[in-house]
């Protein structure tokens, strides 16, 4: 019998109404965006797949009528759509991604990893303890607009505080631009405040260090509680890692969604359009700079130090940012481009070195 694929090329990527049931791709992620890169020719032959596990040995794909494993490569992450190619699984195509969140890897070789790709809104988590940092909220959210993923801050354990305004407050002044909701993690609470960004076909994910409370929050959408969680220490109030690998689950009402381990460092790399973003009212300050490559730092001229002079600007989010552009530029340099920079200046130096014992009149 033929096969039909008229829910393969769906003409719009707004859910259904109630009542109507979107085709198991649909219900996957899957969108006009990705229809749009392959014909018919290529959907008999190699059937798209989306990556919901990695694996050290293995990929866990899920398509229409698909749930297996094919061997790993390193081009794709969870939340990949993939051709899948039975007989060369090896050559088949990652398409091209809506979105990418990725990181500079822990270690000395500065390689980029690959977080997630396709993902429409990322909740970026944190609690109302001693876990909540400004500048560790700040990274997660430049990263996500860097990927063109909508960032939403989400504060857990507002029950076992006094004063939950007061964190939502801080959370709240890091951007006009993002969404700041604050929660009790257990029970249907999540459901009913995250509805709005957890709609059919719609990919989320949550995002923050361990302990905050992904897992919980991932098993109140779901309805079940099929992920293991864990309680934090009491006398730091840090967690303790849960989640080891990144994995999609489906939920009721057809949202996907990915929970991640906590992360003890998120380096920024190629992330200069995000940290833009985030800061654009410091962006905008430097662009009425009297000099083109101010630092912002003791030069004449500075539209952001006067900003600071004037109160209108804190000291502590100055620092943050040049701190942000620092690092993003250090990790976004390539390592050729490092050596380069190295090379020339132990040039320079050489050259100085030489000039100043001419100088002295010593011997080379």
């Amino acid at each position: 019998m033929p096969r039909k694929y008229s829910g393969f090329f769906p003409s719009a990527d707004k859910p259904e109404g109630p009542g109507q049931l979107s085709s198991p791709l649909q219900m996957l992620g899957w969108q006009s965006f990705f229809a749009q890169q392959i014909s018919s020719d290529e959907l008999a032959a190699t059937p798209p797949v989306r990556v919901v596990e990695v694996h050290r040995n293995a990929l866990h794909v899920i398509g229409a009528d698909i749930d297996e494993a094919i061997p790993p490569r390193l081009d794709a992450t969870v939340g990949d759509w993939i051709l899948l190619d039975r007989e060369h699984p090896a050559a088949s195509r990652v398409l091209e991604r809506k979105s990418l969140l990725k990181r500079r890897a822990p270690g000395t070789d500065r390689k980029v990893q690959l977080i997630a790709a396709n993902i429409e809104t990322a909740f970026v988590v944190s609690s109302c303890n001693q876990d909540f940092n400004i500048a560790r909220l700040e990274r997660y959210i430049a990263a996500a607009m860097e990927a063109e993923i909508s960032p939403v801050i989400v504060l857990t354990k507002s029950d076992l505080v006094d004063d939950a305004r007061s964190y939502a407050d801080q959370a709240r002044a890091i951007s006009d631009l993002v969404p700041v909701v604050t929660l009790d993690a257990r029970g249907e609470e999540p459901g009913e405040v995250l509805a709005e960004w957890c709609k059919t076909g719609q990919t989320v994910a949550f995002l923050g260090s361990s302990g905050v409370g992904k897992s919980t929050l991932t098993n109140a959408l779901a309805g079940t509680q099929s992920i293991e969680t864990q309680g934090i220490r009491e006398d730091d109030a840090k967690g303790r890692h849960t989640t080891t690998r990144r994995q999609l689950h489906r939920v009721p009402g057809g949202c996907l969604v990915l929970d991640t381990p906590g992360m003890r460092e998120l380096q920024l790399t190629d992330a200069a359009s995000g940290i833009e973003d985030l800061f654009a009212d410091l962006t905008e300050l430097a662009a009425a700079c009297r000099f083109r490559d101010c630092q912002h730092e003791t030069e004449p001229g500075c539209a952001v130090q006067e900003a600071i002079r004037a109160g209108h600007l804190e000291p502590s989010r100055h620092r943050r940012w040049r701190k942000l552009k620092a690092e993003e530029a250090f990790n976004s340099a390539s390592l050729s481009e490092r050596r380069s920079r190295d090379k020339a200046f132990g040039k320079m130096v050489r050259g100085i070195m030489k000039q100043k014992k001419q100088t002295k009149g010593i011997p080379d």
